[in-house]
């Protein structure tokens, strides 16, 4: 059935490109996984089975393309386009005091801060912006759901994070390491 699937996709000019990393010289590309499929059709006979004599497509489990990725890559900071640039802004609302708080960190290096009512701007150093910048820039925030909420509580703090063309809104209560480190750091510029 797999080398079904994948003579279609090949006979209908579908090109699937999963679980690749560069290899040693940084142009050859090797499979991040060792299982594989191997399925060849002509157009001519794209809907014929395969031949009794052809390998059996190799079934064994493998991990994810995303997740592959996100154990692999190492985190590196994420460019900056600009000094009015956006790079996060993280709100935080809720709790059994009513806070709603916000912290947001510009491309030219500072952080702004909202409390009830009352802003504040203060600069990073170098480093510190390049560590929120590489806790930005960790792959395993791609794998991190839009929303992550245990909705059977209450009183509980709210974030609503924005980075990277995306929200996510979080309670804490999921096992997001990544997410959470930075929360952590942000949290930190809040007064």
């Amino acid at each position: 059935m797999l080398a079904r699937s994948a003579a279609m996709m090949c006979a209908a000019g579908v090109l699937v490109l999963v679980g690749c990393s560069p290899g040693d010289d940084g142009r050859n590309a090797e499979p991040a996984h060792t299982a594989s499929v191997t399925a060849t059709a002509s157009p001519a006979s794209s809907s014929a089975p395969p031949s009794p004599s052809a390998p059996a497509p190799s079934a064994s489990p493998s991990p994810s393309p995303s997740a592959t990725a996100s154990a692999s890559a190492r985190p590196s900071p994420v460019p900056v386009t600009g000094p009015d640039q956006k790079l996060v802004v993280m709100t935080v609302s809720g709790g059994f005091a009513g806070v709603n708080q916000e912290v947001t960190v510009r491309g030219d290096g500072t952080v702004r801060t909202t409390d009830k009512g009352r802003s504040a701007v203060r600069r990073t150093t170098a480093e510190q912006f390049t560590h929120l910048r590489t806790l930005l820039g960790d792959p395993a925030l791609d794998d991190v759901p839009a929303f992550t909420t245990d909705l059977g509580s209450a009183d509980k703090f709210q974030y609503a994070l924005q980075f990277d063309g995306r929200t996510i809104m979080t309670d804490r209560s999921a096992d997001e390491p990544a997410l959470d480190r930075l929360i952590g750091a942000l949290e930190k510029w809040l007064p």
